[in-house]
């Protein structure tokens, strides 16, 4: 059946939002028998909390599943042959719901594992480089936070380099995700923000 780009647009925007209202980490812990990690910590509920209760395996699949919600509807945009635009918008939706998910009374996560996926298929250079760039924060400070903080404000510039295009979607999630993580920062500016 024929889909018009508008009306192709609003149900994969619509999907990727409910996609990203799954909080993979609450599920994960279930089944590894682990704490909720919404109690854990920032009261984030993403990979960091649960490598902190559950080590590297529930951390990693919560990694995974969490930037797949991401990566899948900005793809499918992509294969559907939808603008840069198009596909940015997608990903904001995603990682938006993630933020603030339908399913858990709109208190949701810092968006980073979302915005990795759907940055992978959106902006695939840049975003590896920002991945990078999150590695070697946390190896040298072992702190997830600031290592986040740091690879996010980089986006911006990076994309404006290697994929302009995607200048204004890297721009709106560093504003984003620096604003999901306001307490973070101000733990980090007091010196009491928790490492791995």
């Amino acid at each position: 059946m024929f889909l018009s780009d508008p009306v192709l647009t609003v149900l994969l925007c619509a999907t990727a939002y409910v996609a990203g209202s799954v909080l993979f980490a609450l599920p994960v812990c279930r089944f590894w028998k682990l704490p909720d990690p919404r109690a854990l910590g920032s009261g984030n509920p993403g990979a960091t909390n649960v490598y902190r209760t559950g080590g590297w395996p529930p951390a990693l699949l919560t990694l995974v599943l969490d930037a797949a919600k991401g990566w899948i509807p900005v793809w499918l945009a992509h294969a559907a042959g939808l603008s840069v635009i198009v596909q940015a918008v997608v990903a904001l939706c995603a990682v938006t719901g993630h933020m603030i998910p339908m399913f858990y009374r709109f208190k949701g996560g810092k968006g980073v594992a979302t915005a990795l996926g759907a940055g992978l298929a959106l902006a695939p250079l840049t975003t590896l480089i920002m991945a990078a760039i999150w590695t070697l924060v946390v190896w040298r400070w072992r702190i997830s936070a600031l290592a986040s903080l740091v690879a996010i404000a980089s986006g911006p510039l990076i994309s404006a380099f290697l994929e302009p295009e995607t200048l204004p979607l890297f721009g709106l999630l560093a504003i984003l995700i620096a604003v999901r993580h306001r307490n973070n920062l101000i733990r980090l500016a007091q010196g009491q923000e928790a490492g791995l």
